[in-house]
């Protein structure tokens, strides 16, 4: 992702033309480039992908499921920025909305003047939380790779009669021997002993 500074590409979708290009001639003045989108919303996903914008602006009155389900799309193949206007101020399209991965869900008549700083409260917040989900993935996968590790020792004590220590050095004596990193070794130990086992 880009700095919020810099030029963006912005995808931008209202089927309303008036109003798109007021919204795109805003973002244009702050040096942005703007791609308008007014098709079908089922297509909104594929467009992102075939585009490939920095943010996706959406304004519309209520989102509908189409575009939440596009929405969820985007965020789960693609993620980026997503900033949505709309007149819905429902609890229940804000929090589908969120969990669809939108940066920004603003309720109310969009005044020009407060574009370009949600446009960037947005893109902070965006990269803040997939920051957050990195971090979560990997926590998972460190876990994961312990337990594996965990596991394999516990394998060589039982069947080779080794204490704690012993095993976890023949683990790392073999890793090196075949040239794997120590999870690599533990889990085709495991996954041995899996055939192995009736």
């Amino acid at each position: 992702m880009r700095e919020p500074a810099a030029p963006l590409c912005i995808l931008l979708v209202d089927a309303i033309t008036e109003r798109a290009d007021a919204l795109a001639q805003t973002l244009a003045a702050g040096g942005h480039r703007v791609i308008t989108y007014n098709g079908k919303v089922g297509d909104l996903a594929s467009e992102v992908m075939r585009i490939e914008p920095d943010v996706v602006i959406i304004d519309v009155d209520t989102p509908d499921r189409d575009m939440l389900e596009d929405m969820h799309a985007i965020d789960r193949e693609r993620p980026r920025p997503i900033l949505v206007f709309t007149q819905d101020d429902n609890p229940d399209y804000i929090r589908a909305a969120v969990r669809a991965g939108v940066s920004a869900y603003v309720v109310g008549d969009l005044d020009s003047r407060r574009v370009l700083p949600l446009l960037n409260v947005a893109i902070a917040r965006f990269e803040q939380f997939q920051n957050l989900r990195r971090e979560l993935v990997d926590a998972r996968t460190a876990l994961a790779d312990r337990k594996a590790i965990e596991r394999a020792k516990g394998l060589l004590m039982k069947q080779r009669g080794m204490d704690e220590e012993t095993a976890y050095s023949a683990l790392r004596r073999m890793a090196m021997e075949r040239n794997l990193k120590l999870v690599e070794l533990a889990r085709s130990l495991i996954a041995a002993a899996e055939l192995l086992t009736p």
